[in-house]
């Protein structure tokens, strides 16, 4: 009589769907841990982005302050002020009077996803003239 049906396996142990299925498994993971290294970088991308943004409207508007009635004092306040809170905290500002006109300088530190990285900062400047 002859024997019809599946091949028995020839090798010992699992058969060659359970193989196959933990080689998609591991696949799959390395995929998964890229795209979510690539997703990381890009949101890194986009909070950068937005700090030098907030950096220039800080130094814009600091500078237009700056430049009536003599308010360079007030710079530094205005400028944090002008900037959302999370980054407002560790900006520094500075104030050049030149002839006619007034430059702000607005330094903000870009925050990090990753604690073990550095992404140094961004500095803007705006330059106004005094009345």
């Amino acid at each position: 009589m002859v024997r019809r049906g599946p091949a028995p396996s020839r090798r010992r142990g699992r058969p060659a769907a359970s193989r196959e299925r933990g080689q998609a498994a591991i696949e799959y993971v390395g995929v998964l841990t890229l795209l979510l290294v690539v997703a990381l970088a890009v949101v890194q991308l986009g909070i950068a982005v937005y700090a030098a943004q907030q950096a220039g409207t800080a130094a814009r508007t600091a500078a237009r302050v700056a430049s009536t009635d003599h308010q360079e004092h007030r710079a530094g306040a205005v400028a944090r002020d002008s900037m959302s809170g999370w980054l407002a905290d560790g900006a520094e500002a500075s104030t050049t009077r030149g002839a006619g006109s007034v430059t702000v300088t607005v330094r903000v530190s870009i925050p990090s996803l990753l604690p073990m990285f550095s992404f140094g900062s961004v500095e803007k400047s705006a330059t106004m003239p005094t009345d």
